[in-house]
Parts: structure tokens; sequence; C-alpha cells
């Protein structure tokens, strides 16, 4: 944990530049969401825009190196694009091929599976359309699967409900729950798939399964005292760590259903926010409502670094973050971006 605790400490704030070849992109809209695909060569971006939508874009990191910080930013303009809820990678045609969005509209709101090539600089004349784009009510969450038993499926969590879409069959399943799903993610080693609630219920569902009324396909319950934010399962797949909106983190064993530890520190009341667990480094990243970025120890749970956002803190203004041992990819450097208003930082972890 010292050396850990030594390299979070010594972690600098740098500045990256946004080059764009489309020049009216870079720096001119508020970051919402980042999201980086597994290999963290790419980060995906939703941006506010002014007339009330929103701009989605896709950074590619590969410029990061240990001298220069400069990244390149694609954006689509083909299309009006939704304010978002949730996004997440999904790899229909190749590793990290699409998106998942979960738009918000006035009523109903839309899921759509987008191309990531959509976003890139080579063949502006080969366009593809959405592969996939429904209308829904309010969808607060959405994962994708990575077990070969659910192929080609992503889930959406719902108002009371939620719904597991084939994208390739168009086969839909759904589970009614009596609460809000606000966080989701599907296990790797199993077709499960894990779902955090407003209620503070943490439950799982075998997707093989068909629908069913009531509760009864509730393979795993877990309670928080309050509405669960982010979920993440660790590599092994035996335990789980949760955020609520009581600013508690805690990690639960699946085996014996039991929290066996807490870390303190997390600041949330209203807003969904997500965790951030690098299994390689040991550490566990959160940032709060109150604009902070906090990294614990994942062993002993212990507070490591609390990082104030680089402008004033305000509601509409939360930093979003990624942390990866390898930023840009399997030569890539290792630290925690944050995106924050329009900026992108970089804080090196070496």
């Amino acid at each position: 944990r010292l050396v850990h605790e030594l390299k979070v400490n010594c972690m600098q704030r740098r500045k990256i530049e946004i080059h764009s070849p489309d020049s009216s992109v870079a720096g001119t809209n508020n970051f919402k969401i980042i999201v980086a695909d597994v290999a963290c060569e790419r980060i995906f971006t939703v941006n506010d825009v002014e007339h009330g939508g929103c701009k989605y874009g896709i950074i590619n990191l590969s410029g990061l190196g240990k001298e220069s910080l400069t990244v390149e930013m694609y954006d689509n303009l083909y299309f009006t694009n939704r304010k978002v809820n949730s996004v997440c990678w999904a790899s229909l045609t190749h590793p990290d091929s699409h998106l998942c969005l979960m738009g918000i509209a006035e009523t109903p709101g839309c899921a759509s599976l987008l191309p990531a090539s959509l976003f890139s600089s080579t063949n502006p004349g080969d366009r593809p359309g959405m592969l996939c784009s429904f209308k829904i009510s309010t969808a607060w969450s959405c994962a994708w699967c990575l077990n070969p038993q659910a192929d080609n499926c992503f889930s959406t969590g719902l108002t009371r409900r939620v719904l597991v879409t084939n994208v390739v069959t168009g086969h839909r399943q759904t589970f009614g729950t009596s609460s809000d799903v606000l966080a989701q993610q599907f296990a790797t080693q199993t077709p499960m798939l894990y779902n955090g609630c407003r209620s503070g219920e943490i439950f799982s569902i075998d997707v093989r399964q068909r629908n069913r009324k009531g509760q009864s396909w509730k393979a795993i319950r877990l309670f928080h005292d309050s509405a669960v934010t982010s979920i993440r399962l660790l590599e092994a797949e035996h335990y789980l760590m949760a955020a609520d909106m009581a600013g508690k983190i805690k990690l639960w064993d699946l085996r014996t259903a039991k929290c066996v530890k807490q870390y303190e520190g997390h600041h949330n009341e209203y807003a969904i926010l997500p965790l951030h667990v690098n299994e390689e480094e040991g550490l566990l990243t959160a940032v709060g409502q109150d604009c902070y970025t906090r990294i614990w120890s994942l062993q002993d749970a212990h507070l490591l670094r609390t990082i104030p956002s680089p402008h004033p803190s305000s509601k509409d203004a939360i930093p979003s973050v990624v942390f990866s041992s390898r930023l840009g990819g399997s030569r890539g450097v290792p630290g925690l971006l944050m995106a924050v208003k329009q900026d992108l930082y970089h804080f090196s972890y070496n």
C-alpha cells in the first residue's frame, strides 16, 4: 500500500491539448461523461451543447506520451444527439466496435446502438447507419454482455423493469422490478446480470431464464439503505463493489452475501456517479457530488488522496474520470484522466 500511496500522492495535474480535424469541436462544450474502451485506447465523450442537446465524440488517446500531452478528438455531425443518462461500449463485430447509449427524450426515451466507426477520421463517405434504436421509457443504466451464453445482448435499466435485448435477433426479455434500476453490470464468467436499484436493493438475474412475473428469478439479493448508483464486479467475480446516495461504498462477498469492507469519505446525496476499480494498481476511484475525486486502497480501504476539481464546484461541473495502468493502449502511460467543464487533464501515475 505504501508504494501506491506514494505514487498517488505524487500525481501531478497537467492539461491535455485536444486537437480536432473539425476546429469547431474542441474546447467549446462542457464534458458531461467520458467512458474508456477496454484497452483504454479511446474514450467516448458526451458534451453538453448550448441549445440543450448533446454532442458525442471519440478521443483517441494514442498521442498521450511521456513528453507530449495531445489527443485527437473526432465527433459526428450527421445526427442530432439526445441528452444521455448512460453509456457503455459494446463488442458486436469486434472488441468495443459499438456504443450503447441511453438517451433522455422528453418522453419516451431512446436506446441506440451506434458503430464507433461513425466517429473516425477514415472514410467519411462510409457512414454506417444506427444499428439499433428503439423508444423506451426513461432509461437509467445500460450494460453489454461479454458472456458467450448471452451473445450480442445488452441490457437497459428502466423504471421498474429490466429489458435485455439481443441486437442480432431483436429478441427481448423483460423482468419486472419493484424499483428503478440505476446501475447494471454483466458478469463475464456466467450469464448473470447484476442490478442496483433506487430502493437500495442489488439483485442478479440469470438472463437465460424466460420472463417471469414476481421476484422468484432473483438469484443474489443484497441491500443498501439508500439508492444504489454504481456497481462494479471484481475480476474473479466473487466480490461486488457498490456505491449509494448516502455516500456509502461497500465491498460485498457474493458467496456469503455479506459486506466485507467499507470505503469512507465519498460524498453523494442525489447524483448517479460511477465507481472505477483498478485491481492491477489496487485502487478504487470515485468522484463525489462535492466535485472531489477520491482514491482509496482497494485492499485496506484507506483513503489515499483527495483531489479537488480544477474548476469551482457546482452541480453541472462534476468531473468525469478514467483511471488506467495503460492510457493510450498497451504501451500507454498510467494515470488518471479528468474531464471537467471544457478541459481534459492528465494526472500521471508512475
